[in-house]
């Protein structure tokens, strides 16, 4: 990695400076200082074989050539921008942004597909899906409209799980909503050499970098801790350069890339992204080890503790537990919907990572699409922590649990 000085001199390798810097190499060479906003939705071509022959690039996943950026469905520098720091700080090649996490996690898998298709000559694709996932990834898997079989099982069924059709291998760690841990490297070679996506929405590329451990696909909800304020949806999956010709490819022809404004501000989080997550992951540590004392808690699930780390993940392949903690309360449902409705300084919505702290229930939310057999306990609830004072948040759950 370089400066932004425009020397070409590296000057920089950590994870924080990389956040700030990565993709304002050229700022000071533009005579600018604050990455510039391209909301163009169309470009002036400078002669019609060369935007057409940029066009076709774009269009089958490759980049700008000389004709330009022509439409923005196809490319945008502001959009470049965030991917090209994203793909930073996941120690990738590359990185292609989407809409939304959902449309990102669409892209992969029809991308697993086409490749699937392209070097068996047909056939339909099959995906392996580690259990518990998102909602909505879940959801979406489940319900076929993407045109490929999926198969859902547990972190170590994967082998088993593993056809000659399989096409990708999704998994998520630390899971959504009850943060499991996933050995990354156990599940990569269970795949047997197929490639395998990690959801990194919960740990952030500040406390995991899949790409390291074997993963083919590093995807993240953009809209939770990279841009870090609730202002700004978008999803993004960080790959090598192969990989991000495949996704560019899908994006190009579906229309899902991000917006310029959305790609802006999520490009602005990121520089303070490991500060927010540390500081954090300091709150929610504490803020679990109070829950474990409450007598209105049956369970907290959180990876800083024995029980959510059985097998020493934090610290081999996780630098900390993170900020996303769930608990099981004692007095079912009942208890749950009532602590979710009467908090004041947290707010009842779902989403997560932003610097306010969020509680939901994830088995009428989230995961209420999930079939039954895989969806949380109704006594759970889902807490994302924020950078509010511990002491706050700690008398307004206990006010809330009576």
């Amino acid at each position: 990695m370089t400066s932004n000085q425009g020397n070409g001199a590296p000057c920089y390798s950590g994870s924080d400076s990389l956040a700030v810097h990565a993709g304002r190499e050229d700022l000071t060479a533009l005579g600018v200082h604050a990455p510039p906003l391209d909301l163009s939705s169309t470009n002036p071509l400078p002669g019609v074989e060369a935007g057409g022959e940029s066009y076709e690039a774009m269009a089958t996943g490759g980049h700008p050539t000389a004709g330009g950026n022509v439409y923005a469905r196809l490319w945008n520098p502001t959009v470049a921008r965030f991917e090209s720091a994203l793909a930073a700080v996941e120690h990738t090649e590359e990185a292609v942004a989407f809409a939304s996490g959902m449309a990102a996690v669409t892209a992969a898998v029809l991308a697993a597909q086409l490749r699937h298709r392209e070097e068996r000559g047909g056939g339909v694709g099959h995906v392996v899906a580690v259990r518990p996932l998102y909602g909505g990834t879940d959801h979406l898997l489940v319900s076929g409209l993407l045109g490929v079989d999926a198969t859902f099982c547990g972190p170590f069924g994967v082998a088993a799980a593993v056809r000659p059709e399989t096409c990708l291998v999704v998994v998520e760690t630390p899971a959504n909503p009850t943060l499991e841990l996933v050995d990354i490297a156990a599940v990569v070679e269970a795949a047997q050499g197929r490639p395998v996506l990690v959801d990194n929405t919960f740990a952030t590329p500040v406390l995991q970098n899949p790409a390291d451990i074997g993963a083919a696909l590093v995807l993240h909800s953009a809209t939770k801790y990279l841009g870090g304020h609730g202002d700004a949806v978008g999803g993004v999956v960080a790959a090598d350069a192969s990989w991000a010709g495949a996704l560019r490819r899908v994006r190009a022809v579906t229309g899902g890339l991000l917006h310029p404004m959305a790609a802006y501000l999520l490009h602005r989080g990121l520089p303070t992204l490991g500060v927010r997550v540390r500081a954090q992951q300091a709150s929610a540590e504490k803020m679990s080890a109070w829950l474990s004392a409450h007598p209105g808690v049956r369970r907290v699930h959180y990876p800083g503790t024995p029980e959510g780390d059985p097998t020493g993940l934090v610290g081999r392949q996780m630098r900390g537990p993170g900020a996303m903690l769930a608990i099981e309360l004692a007095g079912g449902y009942a208890q749950a919907a009532q602590v979710a409705e009467r908090v004041r300084l947290f707010t009842h919505a779902v989403s997560l990572g932003g610097v306010d702290s969020l509680i939901q229930h994830p088995a009428a939310l989230t995961h209420r699409p999930v079939p039954p057999e895989a969806r949380p306990a109704t006594n759970i609830l889902r807490l994302s922590i924020g950078l509010e004072d511990v002491a706050d948040l700690q008398a307004d759950l206990a006010q809330a649990l009576g």
